[in-house]
Formats: C-alpha cells, structure tokens, sequence
C-alpha cells in the first residue's frame, strides 16, 4: 500500500490455487490526520499474519484506492480480520477516514500470471 518511487512497480504473483483474497475499495474524506503512520503500521502487522501471501494496492486520480490482500487460507484471513490494532484502525477508518468503503472476500480458483522477457 506504500507508494515508494524507487520500488519496482510489480504485482503479487499467481499462487497456487486455493487461496483467498480481500478487495477493499475506499473513497477517502478530506482529512487523512494519522492515516499514512496508521497504514505503514497495519502494513508492517498484516505481514506477521502466518498465511498472509502479500498486498497490491491502487490509487486512481479520482480517489478510489483499491488494496487486495491475499491470504493462504480462511484462518489467516480471520486472523487478520480479528487482530486488535487492525479492528481498533478500522473503527478510526469509519470514524475519520473513509467516506465509503466495500470489502469482497473471495476464494481464489484459479490464478495465472505473465512476465514479459527481458531483451
């Protein structure tokens, strides 16, 4: 979720079906007092989550960001999702952040991925 210029632009790769996945899309208010220190440390703690595969995040101009966490199997997910600095920053993200967000969790299938050779 951090935007870094330095860092390579690149998605997660494809994993090996089944995993899951959480898609959260938001549109953010005004005021962000505390968001950017609150989401560099839910990213530094998702991390931690044994099952937790790895995170693409997007940002388009007109404000929807989109973050699609992936996660090995269902307990991972529901572990993160009870984990209690992550449930106490999304009582902050209702109260203060978000003027509306969705959540889609979803089991992952199938998954493919392309790299284009280099030369």
């Amino acid at each position: 979720m951090s935007d870094h210029p330095e860092t390579p632009v690149t998605p997660v790769e494809a994993f090996e079906p089944p995993y899951y996945l959480a898609v959260f899309s938001t549109v953010r208010t005004q005021d962000q007092s505390g968001y950017g220190e609150t989401n560099a440390r839910m990213e530094e703690l998702v991390k931690d989550i044994p099952g937790f595969l790895g995170m693409d995040h997007a940002q388009t101009p007109g404000g929807l960001g989109i973050t699609v966490g992936y996660f090995r199997d269902a307990d991972a997910l529901a572990e993160w999702r009870s984990h209690a600095e992550h449930r106490s920053a999304q009582q902050r993200g209702r109260a203060d952040w978000y003027e509306r967000y969705t959540l889609h969790v979803a089991k992952v299938e199938r998954s493919h991925g392309f790299v284009r050779p280099s030369g």
